[in-house]
This record gives structure tokens, sequence and C-alpha cells, in this order.
């Protein structure tokens, strides 16, 4: 009973390793990317791509594990998790309360230590954020968000 239970596991194994998902390898710098709606400076844009473009824009840079499913298909469904809440990429696409939002939420999500998941930075090492660097996105988003003026106009 075991033997056949071991056996169809492998089958399972080797059979999704024909499934393949299409790899989010587009261009990250957009004519909507983030840039366009708002100033991004090179110090804040440099944290952004090593340490949150995999996920929240349309290009990954894949680790060679990721041609091995199941993990594979869990990394892609991260992926397109992570884009449906935010992508760098199209930011400019959102309308300035949306911006606004995704801004806040940035600052949120940092600042709780949420982001980039303990998942991503156990084996990217080099994408933890010091606390240098999130008081400076922090303080970019405040920036951003007053030049924005969403947040301060009043409904009428």
């Amino acid at each position: 009973m075991k033997t056949k239970i071991a056996i169809g596991l492998l089958v399972v194994l080797v059979l999704i390793q024909f499934i393949r998902p299409d790899l989010n390898q587009g261009e990250a710098a957009t004519p909507q990317d983030i840039t366009h709606a708002v100033q991004v400076p090179d110090d804040v844009m440099l944290t952004l791509k090593a340490s949150c473009y995999d996920c929240h824009s349309n290009n990954t840079t894949y680790p060679w594990y990721a041609s091995v499913n199941p993990i594979g298909l869990w990394l892609n469904n991260h992926i397109d998790e992570g884009k449906d809440e935010l992508n760098f990429s199209t930011f400019a696409q959102y309308d300035k309360k949306k911006q606004d939002h995704k801004l806040e939420e940035i600052a949120e999500e940092l600042e709780e230590g949420h982001m980039p998941l303990p998942s991503y930075t156990l084996i990217h090492t080099d994408t933890k954020l010091s606390d240098q660097q999130v008081k400076r996105i922090v303080a970019w988003v405040t920036e951003e968000r007053q030049k924005l003026g969403v947040a301060s106009e009043q409904p009428q």
C-alpha cells in the first residue's frame, strides 16, 4: 500500500513539471510605471527594485528553483497576488485617490514589518530592509502623498 502511494506521488510530481505558467518577465519600467505618477528619488528606487519589484512589477528575476514545481506554481501565485495588490509597472494608471491609497499601504506594510514577506527575505537575505530604509521610504511616501493632495481634500 505504501509503495503504491509513493509511486502515485512520484507520478504526480513528474506530471506537474509539465505545467508551465507564463513567467512575469515583461518590462518593469513602462510609460505607466510609478516614476510617471510620482517623483521617486534614486535611493528609494534602488530599494524598491531590490526588495519589492520581484513581486510588485511586471518583471521578476526568478531563482533556479522556480522551474521546479510545485515551488514554481507557488511562486507564480505569490507574484500574481503581489501584482494584484500593487504593481509599480502600472502605478500611473491608478487614479490619484488609488495612488494615494497605495502609497499609504506601502508605508503601513513596511512599518508593520509585513513587507517584504518574511518567506522572501529568508532566502533573499539582501532584500531585508533596514530601519533606515523603512524610514526613508515612509518619509518619501509622506512627501508624495502631500503632493498628490488627495488626503487633504475634504468632501463637500
